[in-house]
């Protein structure tokens, strides 16, 4: 095999793993609706041919395999094309297993919440300690500065998606890394328009679990009683898979305690099981205290089970706790993107109600003395759902202000099934935070600028652009 072909080359995970395959030699080209710098300059650096605009004739003769990306689907001109020939095609996850990944040593992260925090800590802990890692997260760690390498390390740090495969392969993502190590920060209902109920996403979960071997390790989270069911089954069906609850319950394998709230961070001490009640936890750790720059309960756990898998692999709590210190954090994870006349814009991609509530609370801690505005961009494949009516009025009115985006192509769901954003301001009122509905970003730029305050924080929140709306408050706050 000499030639790949890449559909959707311009993906943060795409671009990473067509540019290894071009290191490794292989003749590499692509195809996105959408290039543009930074990504599209990086592949053609790398030597890699980009098409823009899908066509039949952009797939080579010589093509040995198609990598056909999550975000491609029937109708797609070059998928029918590559079915029509009888085109040799694999999904991304596949590609990375079979020429990335036997042989290495996987640490997958996986969780509802902070899978890409998490990754980032575990990957900057092992960095920072010359062991070189591969790595492939949905995100851009600053430490790193980049979202995907792959080195000739023996060890791997992926973060793990339950979301589905390719549109020919409805498994979830992770079940194609092959974990030594799986971390489970927590389960809870998402991805609604693949998944029935959390019943599902647990299945999934425990699925994972089955392919853990003997030597690995899972680490799972004890606050969480969706985790508590998995864990569950792992002990009554998955006898030979080793695991320890890592959280802040007194039953906890490993014990987050002691917990320091800063405007600039958090310190805590990890405390293990005495020897025997405890199965392999990292006593390593144990009386072991560590600081992390970031701040809420949330990212302590993340940097605990970050510790206890970075310890398993081999590090002392001297090399952890000098990675923790020096981790700059994630982009679009509690990012200040701009102070104007005494009025701070902050970014950060949360869009579940538990990540959103999580959020507001980091902010509390961090600016205590400031009023808090969040506007927020209902845009995932679940939150423009009405599955979390409720939950998301009860997240969003922990603010002093919160204003909602309308839902953009709504009518890709009935209105039995869309969210309903009139009703979402009305619960929120009614908990007695100031609430509104924005018809578009610029109505909601001219909303906010007219009603804030010098000291006053405004967090952004979506798991897209959100239509440049930073840049556009920061535009309008100066002027």
């Amino acid at each position: 095999m000499k030639h790949v072909h890449f559909l959707g080359i311009c993906g943060t995970a795409m671009g990473a793993v067509a540019s290894a395959m071009a290191r490794k030699g292989y003749v590499v080209t692509g195809t996105d609706a959408n290039v543009y710098p930074p990504m599209s300059t990086f592949l053609e650096n790398e030597g890699i041919q980009i098409f823009q605009g899908y066509n039949p004739a952009n797939i080579p003769d010589e093509t040995d395999i198609v990598v056909i990306g999550n975000a491609m689907s029937r109708g797609n001109i070059e998928v029918e094309a590559v079915l029509e020939r009888h085109l040799r095609y694999m999904s991304l996850p596949e590609t990375m297993k079979e020429f990335f990944l036997w042989g290495k040593r996987n640490l997958v992260v996986t969780g509802t919440h902070g899978k890409t925090t998490t990754t980032s800590m575990l990957t900057w802990m092992l960095e920072a300690n010359g062991l070189n890692p591969s790595f492939m997260i949905g995100g851009i760690a600053r430490n790193l500065g980049r979202g995907g390498r792959f080195t000739d390390s023996d060890f791997c740090v992926l973060e793990g998606d339950e979301y589905d495969t390719s549109f020919f392969d409805k498994r979830s993502k992770f079940l194609h890394y092959l974990p030594e190590v799986v971390i489970v920060n927590n389960i809870e209902m998402d991805h609604a328009d693949i998944y029935a109920d959390v019943e599902e996403i647990k299945l999934s979960f425990k699925r994972l679990l089955r392919v853990v071997p003997r030597n690995g390790m899972v680490f799972i989270n004890a606050d969480c009683e969706n985790c508590a069911d998995v864990r569950q089954y792992a002990a009554a069906e998955l006898k030979m898979v080793s695991m320890v609850s890592v959280g802040m319950s007194e039953d906890a394998d490993v014990r987050i305690t002691d917990v320091e709230h800063r405007t600039d961070g958090c310190s805590f001490t990890l405390t293990c099981k005495p020897a025997g009640e405890g199965e392999h936890a990292p006593c390593q750790l144990c009386g072991e205290r560590f600081s992390v720059p970031m701040i809420g309960d949330f990212n302590v756990r993340n940097a605990a089970m970050a510790a206890c898998a970075a310890a398993f692999s081999g590090l002392d709590a001297g090399q952890i706790r000098t990675a923790l210190d020096s981790f700059e954090g994630v982009a679009r994870r509690q990012e200040v993107r701009g102070t104007v006349n005494g009025v701070t814009v902050v970014d950060d991609f949360a869009h579940h109600p538990t990540a959103i509530r999580q959020a507001i609370e980091g902010l509390r801690q961090r600016f205590p003395k400031s009023r808090l505005w969040v506007l927020f961009e209902p845009r995932s494949n679940t939150t423009i759902r009405n599955l979390f009516q409720k939950e998301l009025a009860e997240a969003l009115s922990a603010a002093d202000f919160a204003v909602i985006s309308r839902i953009e192509n709504h009518k890709r769901l009935t209105p039995e099934q869309r969210l309903d954003e009139a009703q979402l301001v009305v619960d929120i009122q009614a908990a007695g935070t100031d609430a509104y509905v924005g018809q578009n970003v610029d109505d909601i730029v001219a909303h906010v600028v007219t009603h804030v305050h010098p000291n006053d924080v405004l967090l952004v929140m979506s798991n897209g652009g959100f239509g440049g709306i930073h840049n556009k408050l920061l535009i309008a706050l100066a002027q």
